[in-house]
């Protein structure tokens, strides 16, 4: 993992390498999310975070290559907890309406991970001055903020309500 966390610098690098870990991990998790929804518009929110979360990847991308660093090489555990615990939820028996009550549930599980994640790497990044990176990165704390607020919007105002 890491040889040392001497500076703030250092546990900036950390926190980068497990956004992406945990970015490249979503992607790969997200179609399948989508494709056990029932409700279209649970599928299709799930199809635009996939989307939005390439998106997301590629600025980290950026964040490394103008910063020098490889973000390659860790494995994000808490995003391969939380992927762990959907897919466990997804292979159980369940009514397609309680499904995407859960399928819900675990994606803010996710959203919230990461908003955490996001705004302590970008308070870390306008801390060290390295502004474009921090502009980057609040960008995609947008972004998952407005996810979390869709995903609890849906689930409060219609899929809750058909899984009674």
């Amino acid at each position: 993992m890491f040889d040392k966390l001497e500076t703030l610098d250092d546990l900036f690098e950390m926190q980068l390498k497990d956004l992406y870990s945990a970015e490249s991990q979503l992607i790969e998790a997200l179609p399948l999310m989508a494709e056990r929804a029932k409700d279209g518009r649970l599928r299709a929110g799930f199809t635009k975070h996939l989307h939005e979360t390439e998106k997301q990847l590629q600025r980290l991308e950026k964040i490394g290559e103008s910063l020098d660093l490889d973000l390659d090489g860790h494995t994000c555990q808490a995003m391969k907890g939380l992927i762990a615990e959907g897919q466990e939820t997804m292979s159980e028996r369940a009514t397609e309406e309680v499904m995407d009550a859960a399928l819900i549930a675990a994606a803010q599980r996710i959203e919230h991970y990461e908003i955490s994640g996001y705004g302590t790497a970008a308070h870390f990044a306008e801390r060290l001055g390295h502004d474009q990176a921090a502009e980057l990165l609040r960008q995609t704390l947008d972004e998952e903020q407005l996810t979390d607020t869709k995903l609890n919007d849906l689930a409060k105002n219609y899929i809750n309500q058909k899984a009674v």
